[in-house]
């Protein structure tokens, strides 16, 4: 049935995972894929899984699983809506705005999904959907929240490696208000030049630090093929309406030079 997703099991941070709207759409999605995929192509990776898709706000909940107990650390609302065709993540924003009820309802299926998987101790990070009909997981990894993304929780390392040495008193992260961060995507494909702004978006209020990871001269792939941002954007603030505003504005001050091709020698 369409809509769906088609996703390849053998790749990560949402790159080659497309919508498909229509039979034509799917041929082209999938044909899409499958030159991605060719270079490695053994085993598990050759693998494209279809999915129906879900509609709906999407979350990512942080917790340490302990004695297959889960803790919650944050939950992680995206304002940014992910309905495709491709699904490149932007802003994660804690702590979340929905009802407790919703909240309890996430943390509940996140529960039962640990379990169903049999994780007994250590950090997870999990992403769902909530529409009116419940919650859907999408993933549960035995691990924490990816790459620079994990600043946004200080004290977070810390805590991994206290409950991995047996050492851990208190299962819990001691947050200050809200919290956020934005990676910064890949507008279009291109060589990276430069960037302007980034004293004017480290002066927004609540702004904790801009970091831009692109070297100049490297070659930029947007999604699905791409596998990586420009950078990243750290808000700190009193509710996360005020961080979301403040990763929103920060992003509008920069300006990045992207070349459509390489220049001419």
């Amino acid at each position: 049935a369409y809509p769906c997703v088609l996703k390849p099991l053998g790749l990560s941070a949402s790159r080659g995972v497309i919508r498909a709207n229509s039979p034509a759409e799917f041929v082209a999605a999938f044909r899409r894929i499958q030159a991605m995929l060719k270079p490695s192509g053994e085993g598990h990776d050759r693998y494209i899984q279809i999915e129906a898709f879900i509609p709906g706000a999407e979350f990512a909940l942080e917790g340490m699983v302990v004695d297959g107990r889960l803790e919650t650390l944050a939950l992680f609302d995206k304002p940014d809506p992910l309905d495709g065709p491709f699904f490149e993540e932007t802003l994660y924003v804690t702590p979340s705005r929905q009802l407790p009820s919703v909240q309890h309802a996430i943390g509940e299926a996140c529960q039962a999904a640990v379990s169903a998987l049999g994780l007994t101790s250590g950090p997870i990070h999990a992403e769902m959907r909530v529409n009116d009909r419940g919650v859907w997981m999408l993933e549960v990894a035995a691990r924490p929240i990816g790459g620079l993304c994990a600043r946004v929780l200080p004290g977070l390392p810390e805590l991994i490696l206290r409950q991995a040495a047996g050492e851990l008193s208190e299962n819990r992260l001691t947050l200050r208000g809200a919290a956020g961060v934005l990676m910064i995507p890949i507008p279009r494909e291109g060589i990276f030049q430069s960037v302007t702004g980034i004293y004017r978006a480290r002066t927004v209020a609540g702004i904790e630090d801009v970091i831009v990871t692109a070297k100049e001269g490297q070659k930029l792939i947007p999604l699905p093929e791409g596998n990586s941002y420009l950078g990243f954007i750290f808000s700190r603030a009193g509710t996360p309406a005020e961080v979301e505003v403040s990763l929103r504005t920060a992003h509008a001050a920069l300006e990045f030079e992207i070349l459509t091709a390489l220049p001419v020698i």
